[in-house]
């Protein structure tokens, strides 16, 4: 954690965390040998709104990393999607340590999420969980999209 971010960023629920994202992530994924996926990733904070817009445009869709401890954070970033037209976004619960202190279908409700809103736990510091929360949100994309190519 920055000096930057003490007193602007809540920490009640998580006194140990010690580092953050604090601007933005990208990644390369090969999926084979003519097709890659680009990773953008900023962090959830209302400083980074103004990323959003520019971020959506052309992409496939989003992940809403939620952390359990937290999911009133993640209320901004679901409403934005919602309101976002040809957004498919899906809500990965990050477990840290494998622990998932609710049932997903009382976060769902928590959450206010649409039935059809894929909702599942990952670790995002374990390749194989993320790699498998990406594959969600493809085959997801691909069926909200309805594209013949993708289904």
């Amino acid at each position: 954690m920055t000096e930057a971010s003490d007193g602007v960023d809540d920490l009640t629920a998580t006194p140990e965390k010690v580092t953050t994202t604090v601007a933005m992530d990208f990644g390369r994924v090969n999926l084979d040998q003519d097709l890659a996926l680009y990773l953008f990733g900023t962090p959830g904070q209302d400083r980074f709104w103004f990323l959003w817009d520019d971020l959506i445009r052309g992409a496939l869709g989003a992940v809403i990393l939620a952390d359990p401890r937290r999911l009133a954070d993640c209320f901004p970033a679901i409403e934005y999607f919602e309101n976002t037209p040809n957004a498919p976004f899906i809500v990965a619960l990050n477990c840290f340590d494998g622990v998932l202190p609710y049932e997903i279908e009382d976060v769902r409700n928590a959450l206010a999420l649409r039935p059809d809103i894929p909702i599942l736990t990952c670790d995002a510091r374990n390749t194989a969980s993320a790699v498998y929360t990406l594959t969600v949100l493809v085959r997801y994309a691909m069926n909200f999209t309805g594209h013949p190519a993708l289904v």
